[in-house]
């Protein structure tokens, strides 16, 4: 891990110099009661550049339609929280901030990168289990020592994310409590299988529902190498597989557009018996974007307009 290794793929020259944010919204430096995890805007991140001066700042780039970044991201702040101030966890909706998403050049998400003495240093892209984001961590604080950010933030003063007066969260369900644990554990056969099982109890469980498509996608996607899908999607544009694993890789990278319209395409391109199964991959899909995305109500009457 070395802050040289992104030079040439992340350019912030045109966020160092942004004028200061209103002191509300902005971040505040060690000792003003920064919070240990701080949602940051294309505004408000010359502040987080500040901060990195003196204690390592994690940059989460996520979205709230992406089902790996709502993975990951308790993940890290977990993480961070029992670091107790030796870093810092910015959140970053690339949806609502499209200077930092080019900024940081966020191909895919959830892209996680590091800020040390205002240099970008490389983590890690896509959900990955706790332990590996331990063993990330522990470099990354490593790396800053040797570049002398060695601060930290007081946790008495962290804000709302460490209060312990905030109101302790109920137990999840066994069934649910075994998904999450398999998942941490890279396990996503048994996640799928404790989800399945959950809903097999009741059906009517969403929350069960939305962790089995999204746990069902980072299994499908875990092995896949991005350019030899592609090529062999290219190669084959018939080949429902070989197309569905693209649209898997587009849609866990954040391309969604992308993936629906690669689908809708093919649902018109193949023979009828191979439709139901592009529309079951649609249908799995749009619910693991969710329905409040509007290229999700657009796929959708387009879907309607091929079936009828």
């Amino acid at each position: 891990m070395s802050a040289a290794a992104l030079r040439g793929a992340v350019d912030l020259s045109s966020l160092r110099n942004r004028p200061a944010a209103p002191a509300a919204d902005a971040p505040r430096p060690e000792g003003g009661a920064t919070p240990l995890v701080v949602d940051v805007t294309d505004a408000t991140f010359g502040q987080i550049l500040e901060l990195s001066q003196s204690v390592p700042v994690v940059v989460d780039l996520w979205a709230e339609w992406c089902g790996p970044c709502k993975q990951l991201s308790p993940v890290l702040e977990k993480v961070v929280i029992e670091l107790a101030g030796r870093v810092v966890l910015a959140k970053v909706d690339v949806d609502a901030n499209p200077q930092l998403a080019q900024g940081f050049r966020a191909q895919s998400i959830p892209m996680v990168v590091a800020l040390v003495a205002g240099q970008p240093v490389p983590m890690f892209t896509g959900a990955v289990p706790e332990e590996q984001v331990r063993e990330v961590f522990a470099k990354l604080l490593e790396l800053a020592a040797s570049h002398g950010v060695t601060g930290t933030i007081p946790v008495g003063d962290a804000g709302d994310e460490v209060d312990p007066a905030e109101p302790v969260e109920k137990p999840l369900p066994p069934l649910h409590q075994a998904a999450f644990d398999a998942i941490e554990a890279g396990d996503y056969a048994a996640a799928i299988t404790a989800y399945e099982k959950a809903l097999a109890e009741n059906p009517r469980d969403e929350e069960a529902r939305a962790g089995l498509g999204q746990v069902r996608l980072l299994h499908r996607t875990q092995d896949l190498d991005l350019h030899a899908v592609r090529a062999a999607a290219a190669a084959a544009p018939a080949d429902v597989d070989a197309q569905f694993a693209v649209a898997d890789m587009d849609v866990a990278g954040g391309h969604v557009g992308d993936a629906f319209d690669r689908l809708l395409g093919l649902f018109s391109a193949v023979d009828p018996e191979d439709r139901g199964r592009v529309r079951e991959r649609l249908v799995e899909l749009f619910g693991l974007v969710g329905d409040a995305d509007p290229r999700v109500g657009a796929a959708r009457k387009r879907l309607a307009t091929l079936l009828f």
